[in-house]
């Protein structure tokens, strides 16, 4: 089985659009990019296109390279103040004379639709409910509507990042229904791996699903994967291929190929968990507008 992020995201930003239309209230998104990077211009345009389709204010506040850390706060609090402001997103990575930590907090906690401030990491570690990590959000919607449960299963993360390894591991954790809200995610034993893991293969064969999020491309084979299991690749990697016009090709942790003649369900890259974080950061934003959480239906 495909898991299929590019159809899910089109079905949920649909009902995003349609649930904003009969809010009674026009949810607004700023983006902040600090600088000129490529990749991270893309990005934010990437998100104001997806707001802009889904009938949402996107206001994309842009700043040169040279802004300092007090300019920066400034212009967080002004967002924060404003009423028709609902979430508010600062691109990451920022120039090395900001602090990228304190820049996190100084957002609002309740218009972090991005699901990073301290705080709502905080609500995530105790079960209460607040804005849940965009890609960690996705991945569980993504598991949830193919119908597969992680409840009693043995759950690999391979990689403990911020973004993604430890957030997910708590939500994968969480007391079913007490997730910070989820509904139908959790009760999972979750195994968190990385540079330091001994004999990982063995681990990663232990696992009924497997979360792969290290950035190394091509990584994960199918000797590390076990016949059946759930495969999760949210890595996104750029290697040579001269066969390509733009002179490379995309491709995840995984060694797609390889795997997805062993694996029971796989997500694509691209087109996989990619998607699905942008819808869930529009979910997110909907739901601060509501004055509700991103676990509450729409």
């Amino acid at each position: 089985m495909i898991l299929d992020g590019s159809a899910l995201s089109k079905t949920l930003r649909e009902e995003v659009a349609e649930a904003t239309r009969g809010s009674g209230v026009k949810p607004g998104l700023a983006t902040i990019l600090v600088g000129d990077d490529p990749a991270s211009f893309s990005y934010v345009g990437s998100k104001q296109r997806a707001c802009e389709r889904a009938g949402f204010k996107a206001e994309d506040v842009r700043l040169p390279g040279q802004t300092t850390q007090a300019e920066l706060e400034d212009v967080i609090q002004g967002l924060n103040a404003r009423d028709d402001i609902h979430g508010v997103l600062v691109q990451q990575p920022l120039p090395k004379q900001i602090d990228t930590e304190v820049i996190v907090a100084s957002v609002d906690p309740d218009k972090d639709v991005d699901g990073f401030h301290p705080v709502n990491l905080g609500r995530l570690m105790r079960g209460d409910r607040g804005f849940l990590p965009c890609t960690p959000f996705g991945i569980t919607r993504l598991l949830s509507s193919a119908g597969i449960s992680v409840s009693g299963k043995n759950v690999v993360i391979v990689g403990r990042s911020l973004l993604v390894g430890k957030p997910l591991a708590l939500m994968f954790l969480a007391k079913m229904g007490q997730g910070g809200g989820l509904q139908d995610t959790g009760d999972a034993t979750v195994t968190v791996c990385h540079s330091r893991t001994c004999d990982l293969p063995a681990v990663t064969l232990g696992a009924d699903i497997l979360v792969c999020a290290i950035g190394i491309p091509e990584f994960v084979r199918a000797d590390m994967v076990r016949e059946g299991a759930t495969v999760v690749d949210v890595g996104i990697n750029r290697v040579d291929d001269s066969t390509k016009p733009r002179g490379y090709r995309l491709v995840g942790d995984v060694m797609y190929d390889e795997v997805a003649e062993k694996a029971g369900a796989i997500t694509p890259v691209p087109g996989g968990v990619g998607p699905m974080t942008v819808t869930m950061l529009l979910y997110n934003t909907l739901q601060s507008a509501r004055k509700l959480y991103s676990q509450d239906p729409l």
